[in-house]
């Protein structure tokens, strides 16, 4: 049932500054109201007689699909914007889409060198709103990704464009370039990726780590003052923070021998065969993998390495004794947690969603690609588990805010968030905490900066 959009003091605030920066970055926390203060931007702008609908916002699917026209059902001040998902497997079915008449368009950004195909020199939208922004990090000098490197041919026909993400760096300060062209075309960090890095950063000859030089950090939070506001929950809501406990998995000695031999020769003697690989990226994912439980070998196969993580899992889950949600990677791990709880049950969709919601399910396990936009599980419960460890935070921070403390609170629930990592020792697990540690550092010092200047 919708009802009156009443925002709060902080969603006024983006929009406001929506309205007053025609182009712009607004970087919200999951959980602050990013999209609902969007549409009080849009009806605002309708109110005042603009002539710019419609509106394209891009975002991933289940985003663009769902999470766009739900809310816009909520709230009965938003009724009148007529929302259009462009969404469907063959052209013929986007095509009738945009036959239907509407005030915003969302679609998403695997289809978007599709639809600039589509309209060519006749680019209807002259308001973009790029959720989830973060997607189009891959930019390069216009060989970047071929969605942003489409989206970019139409850029400089945008009259208005709104970069929206809570999560603005989460590879670090140098994903914030291909981002930033679709404000300002360059003006701010460089017209050009490989001078941005050049004159900030330096990659290391081994590593291949980048490291910002001295006066970097400075020079980026100076440069996008004016066009980007960030809203942290800590600073708008009495929000309790995440408790964050490590549980470490000591390996059988069979299983770190295996590892050791990844580790060091590039290949793992297996009771079933040999693994071997042959550069160090692979090997990396291969050494992941045995952290977690078992490794693929060239031809898709599962190999058993241990089984001390779900070991750990039964104990985490046991002492809890509250349902509890269970980030995986591989396919393997999946498979695993369900041969020893039958109790568990994999994320496919809505069904899951709402009998978690309901307490009905104990064990729920999600991959983060799959989970980590536009789901609310915060009613199920407030305990995560992360079984096995990647390198990407931006997955990491989006499916733990699923059940994050904004949503708790605004849920009416009086409760911590729990999250655990369990961490085989002596393994790359360790490393992957401390590279994710160090960007997580990053980007709250980003969102502080800004969070400070816009107060």
């Amino acid at each position: 049932m919708s009802e009156p959009w009443i925002g709060r003091d902080h969603q006024k605030l983006m929009v406001d500054f929506m309205f007053h920066v025609k182009r712009c970055n607004v970087w919200g926390a999951p959980g602050t109201g990013k999209t609902s203060a969007v549409y009080s931007f849009l009806d605002l702008l309708v109110l005042c007689g603009s002539n710019f609908l419609p509106v394209l916002i891009i975002g991933p699917l289940a985003v663009a699909r769902d999470v766009w026209p739900a809310e816009q059902a909520k709230w009965t001040d938003f009724k009148h914007l007529r929302i259009v998902p462009i969404i469907g497997s063959t052209p013929r079915a986007r095509t009738n889409c945009l036959l239907i008449k509407g005030d915003v368009y969302t679609i998403n950004y695997e289809n978007l060198p599709w639809l600039v195909g589509y309209f060519g020199e006749r680019w209807p939208f002259q308001i973009v709103v790029a959720d989830e922004s973060t997607r189009l990090r891959g930019y390069r000098d216009g060989q970047g990704t071929k969605r942003s490197s489409a989206l970019a041919s139409v850029a400089h026909k945008v009259h208005r464009w709104v970069n929206l993400t809570g999560t603005p760096s989460p590879h670090g300060l140098e994903s914030l370039w291909g981002q930033q062209w679709f404000i300002d075309f360059g003006a701010r960090l460089g017209t050009s990726y490989s001078a941005f890095m050049k004159r900030g950063f330096v990659v290391e000859q081994y590593t291949r780590a980048v490291i910002p030089r001295a006066g970097t950090r400075e020079w980026i939070y100076d440069a996008l003052k004016d066009c980007s506001i960030a809203i942290r929950t800590e600073d708008w809501l009495p929000v309790h923070e995440v408790n964050r406990f490590e549980r470490r998995v000591t390996l059988p000695e069979d299983a770190m021998k295996q590892y050791r031999q990844m580790a060091k020769k590039m290949f793992a003697e297996m009771p079933t065969g040999t693994i071997t690989v042959f550069n160090a990226l692979v090997k990396s994912i291969k050494l992941v993998q045995m952290a977690s439980g078992s490794i693929y070998d060239e031809m898709g196969e599962t190999h058993h390495v241990h089984d001390a993580k779900l070991d750990a899992l039964r104990s985490l889950y046991d002492e809890l004794g509250e349902n509890l949600l269970v980030v995986y990677h591989f396919k393997f791990d999946s498979a695993s947690i369900c041969a020893k709880f039958p109790e568990a049950v994999m994320y496919k969709g809505k069904e899951q969603e709402d009998l978690w919601n309901a307490g009905r399910i104990g064990m729920l396990l999600v991959h983060p690609k799959s989970a980590g936009h536009g789901l609310s599980l915060q009613h199920g419960g407030r305990a995560v588990c992360f079984f096995t460890n990647t390198f990407d935070l931006e997955l990491r921070l989006q499916v733990l805010e699923r059940i994050g403390p904004a949503r708790q609170l605004l849920s009416g629930y009086d409760r911590p968030v729990l999250s655990y990592d369990l961490i085989a020792n002596g393994t790359i697990d360790d490393h992957i905490l401390s590279v994710i540690d160090g960007r997580a550092t990053e980007q709250q010092a980003l969102m502080a900066a800004r969070a400070q200047a816009n107060a």
